[in-house]
């Protein structure tokens, strides 16, 4: 994976913890509620042995049966007090735990949302989406069974540490001789379990990054017949998943009948010094029942502790994965200094690449010194060999990646200066691989902006001829679109695109060869499409076939990230040069 923190190998990450505990802030009444009900447990835990001792020393041993009755309803008012707070902590430690992580998964989201192209272009999908899901929902046992919890079961080991020294500390001194063992036999386990989990935590990043892989491109998979080479790969993660998630499991198997073992011998230790001592007449009989108790409640915080400290350190390793996404700077500000005045005397508004040079990865240059100028209202056509840097000037427009050299201009004014928000108003795309969303056709036409009224979208959609087919479809515009539009045809897809950019009605128009993969019916269809689209916007178009621009006012022929000729369609034949060539290959050769 390209992603994966290393573990600091701290069981506290200070600066973490103190940066998670920010996101406490809004919640902080709740998370301190959490805590007094935390202390109330811890206190009131080893209050019920020490009951049951006076019990048995005092009403038992004397007899006294009405001493007796009320001890027993006090031991029950304990119990229910004990079990109702039991509950508010329960609930409050994973309603704030959930709250918390929603915030952070808002926070995760929004901030990707942000984050320029470039980082999508190396960061798998998969990857992100454990980070947003899996690693986010480890941090709510961090909220809700680690760092509450860890201090409630350190508040009851001292709780009744205190309790059994000042019932008998000689009795106290004896439990404590077995608490080495379960020391070391913790520490190896928490080191153990550790390295396991976050052999699972990189085993599920790594199918997540698979699958969202392969289902995006089953039809590559079929199309090449490599289920079974595929299902191989798979079935390879799957086993490492497999061996983590047992490798966890064997160390919990092994730490928990350790700790059973190191606990009855603790218990066996006490009955037989303790029985001892009740035959001299040196410790009563309720102190060694009490004590039994004790020796119980006290293993269990402590094997709890080994828990609770692992998920902790989980949550370290998520949280450390999750920052260093929240701290990827890798976004155009959406801040602008310059508002753009549509010019009611024009249609289409200018725009100006001057020296613009650009490289994905420098010193690798896409594009270099282009200039080129697009006046109000004309239509450019952009054409070249692949990798010749037709998609990159589109991108560079939009401010998809920051320009490194060079300035481009909308109306005479820098892009640069302009919001994100407000420039990209101005520019509607239609891409060949149209992409659709799973919900309605309105919805996709509006990209969920339930600002426009259904009327404007119709009225779109009948002016690129798409109101026809979408009112044939069950439920029109109500119509649930499926996943990428898969129940749709190429044209279909296409239209709806066209319908949502003139439902937006932007000032640029930004065509990638929209009638390249439809049928000739269609085509025609879009083809009108296209030319209601391009009245009164200036159009930039991304022509793959040649006899699709030839209208165009302007055609420029790029290769290798260099302009090589500008003109009119006839002016370019005339010149019998790169798109001379290009036109030979597409017609004369067919």
């Amino acid at each position: 994976m390209a992603d994966q923190p290393k573990a600091s190998g701290k069981a506290l990450d200070w600066p973490i913890i103190i940066r998670l505990l920010g996101y406490v802030k809004p919640y902080r009444t709740y998370f301190f509620l959490a805590l007094f009900f935390t202390i109330l447990l811890a206190v009131l835990g080893p209050l019920r042995p020490i009951l049951i001792q006076l019990t048995l020393d005092n009403d038992v041993a004397q007899r006294d049966m009405v001493g007796l009755q009320q001890m027993v309803l006090i031991i029950l008012g304990v119990l229910v007090v004990e079990a109702l707070i039991m509950y508010g902590n329960t609930y409050l430690t994973n309603w704030l735990g959930q709250s918390i992580i929603r915030d952070i998964r808002n926070e995760v989201f929004q901030h990707i949302l942000r984050l320029q192209l470039k980082y999508f272009d190396r960061t798998p999908i998969g990857m992100l989406q454990t980070r947003t899901i899996n690693d986010v929902e480890t941090l709510n046992d961090v909220f809700s069974s680690g760092l509450v919890r860890i201090l409630g079961d350190m508040l009851q080991i001292l709780a009744i540490l205190a309790a059994m020294f000042y019932i008998n500390w000689v009795l106290a001194l004896s439990v404590l001789a077995t608490v080495p063992l379960l020391l070391i036999a913790t520490y190896i386990f928490k080191n153990k379990v550790k390295v396991a989990f976050q052999a699972v935590r990189k085993a599920v990043s790594e199918m997540n990054a698979f699958l969202q892989e392969h289902l995006t491109g089953m039809q590559i998979i079929h199309i090449n017949s490599r289920e079974e080479e595929e299902l191989n790969r798979f079935k390879v993660i799957n086993h490492s998943l497999r061996k983590a998630n047992l490798n966890s499991v064997l160390y919990y198997s092994v730490f928990y009948p350790v700790v059973e073992i190191i606990s009855a011998l603790g218990i066996a230790i006490l009955v037989w010094y303790g029985a001892s001592n009740v035959i001299s007449g040196r410790v009563s009989q309720g102190e060694l029942v009490a004590f039994v108790m004790y020796v119980q409640m006290f293993f269990r915080p402590i094997r709890m502790l080994a828990d609770q400290f692992n998920i902790l350190q989980l949550g370290m390793v998520s949280a450390e994965r999750i920052f260093k996404v929240l701290d990827t700077q890798e976004f155009i500000s959406n801040e602008g200094t310059e508002a753009f005045i549509l010019n009611p005397d024009h249609q289409g508004i200018g725009i100006e690449f001057k020296d613009v040079t650009f490289a994905y990865n420098e010193p690798e240059w896409v594009l270099q010194d282009i200039n080129l100028q697009i006046q109000p209202g004309e239509t450019v056509a952009l054409v070249g060999s692949t990798g010749s840097g037709k998609s990159t000037i589109i991108n560079l427009l939009s401010r998809f990646y920051p320009l490194q050299k060079g300035e481009i201009r909308i109306d005479g004014v820098s892009a640069q200066t302009f919001s994100l928000d407000e420039l990209r108003s101005l520019i509607g795309v239609v891409l060949q691989d149209v992409f659709l969303f799973s919900g309605s056709v309105y919805e996709n036409i509006t990209l969920n902006n339930t600002d426009i009224p259904l009327e404007r979208v119709i009225e779109a959609a009948k002016q690129v001829g798409a109101h026809e087919f979408v009112q044939n479809l069950p439920g029109g515009y109500d119509y649930k679109v499926r996943e990428r539009g898969a129940t749709l045809s190429l044209g279909q897809r296409q239209l709806i695109a066209f319908a949502r950019v003139m439902t937006y009605d932007p000032q640029i128009l930004v065509l990638d060869e929209a009638t390249a993969n439809v049928d000739t019916e269609s085509e025609e269809i879009i083809q009108h499409a296209v030319e209601t689209l391009m009245k009164g916007r200036t159009s930039i178009v991304i022509a793959h076939r040649l006899s699709t621009i030839q209208q165009a006012d302007k055609i420029v022929v790029l290769d290798k990230g260099r302009i090589k000729e500008m003109g009119t369609h006839q002016e370019l034949l005339k010149l019998e040069g790169a798109y001379h060539g290009l036109h030979q290959k597409q017609f004369v050769s067919a």
